[in-house]
């Protein structure tokens, strides 16, 4: 794949509804400038609603090659105001919400970066050297005691309030996006995934399945997904991997 004349990118897809859901309510865009996912939020037809319109607002942006930090962050608001006014014209889909996370091609401080972005609890890790690291910060309310000091990470990850979101897509008001700008650099790839993921498979499993992978994006998004289903795969579970090619 192709970001405009800028560099060239690869990317592997993965997702599965998992054991226990009956739908799969998550939805994702991986091609041109944008790698996203979004993790639906409100039930059947309603969280699956959300989601796609979250994914597909913000790819609409995968063939600017001006994109800016600015112009992700207006996406991310009219995505917001499409899942509210689509909820107000069926009153069925109330209340649905959705996360939105990911990594876009943009231009900031005057050079091409890479700007990793999140909005509720879906992730973007970085992996490099072997060595996986979280960019986004969650935003729940396990997170907010883990930062206070009440719960360690392994005890946030089996906590009752672990699919308790703090900000989300789906409401009144656009939600805060938080933006992280990275440089653009080879042998580095970008995850990005809902927690059906995470809830699953613990940060030390991730970089071990990355490792055994090999060089391959696909068979590296297809084995996460796979660990995920069979650590127990109690959600949706969608896994986007990201690379530079060269």
């Amino acid at each position: 794949m192709t970001a405009g004349a800028g560099p060239v990118v690869r990317a592997g897809v993965a997702t599965d509804v998992g054991l226990v859901r009956e739908a799969n309510e998550d939805s994702w865009f991986a091609r041109g400038s944008v790698f996203v996912v979004a993790d639906g939020m409100g039930g059947h037809a309603a969280g699956e609603v959300a989601s796609a319109i979250a994914a597909s607002t913000l790819g609409e942006l995968a063939h600017r090659d001006d994109l800016t930090v600015p112009d992700l962050v207006a996406a991310v608001a009219e995505a917001n105001r499409q899942i509210v006014q689509t909820a107000v014209r069926n009153p069925r889909q109330w209340g649905m919400a959705t996360t939105l996370t990911g990594v876009v091609l943009a231009h900031a401080d005057g050079a091409r970066a890479w700007v990793a972005f999140n909005v509720g609890d879906s992730r973007v890790y970085r992996y490099a050297a072997g060595t996986l690291t979280q960019l986004t910060v969650d935003h729940s309310e396990v997170q907010e005691l883990v930062d206070a000091g009440y719960l360690t990470a392994e005890q946030a990850r089996v906590h009752p309030l672990r699919h308790t979101v703090t900000r989300s897509l789906g409401r009144d008001r656009a939600p805060v996006v938080d933006t992280w700008v990275l440089p653009v650099e080879s042998d580095e790839w970008f995850l990005i995934c809902s927690d059906g993921l995470t809830n699953e498979v613990g940060d030390e499993q991730i970089a071990s399945v990355l490792a055994q992978a090999g060089p391959d994006v696909q068979a590296a998004a297809d084995a996460l997904v796979r660990q995920a289903v069979a650590n127990g795969g109690r959600d949706n579970v969608t896994v986007v991997i990201v690379e530079i090619v060269g």
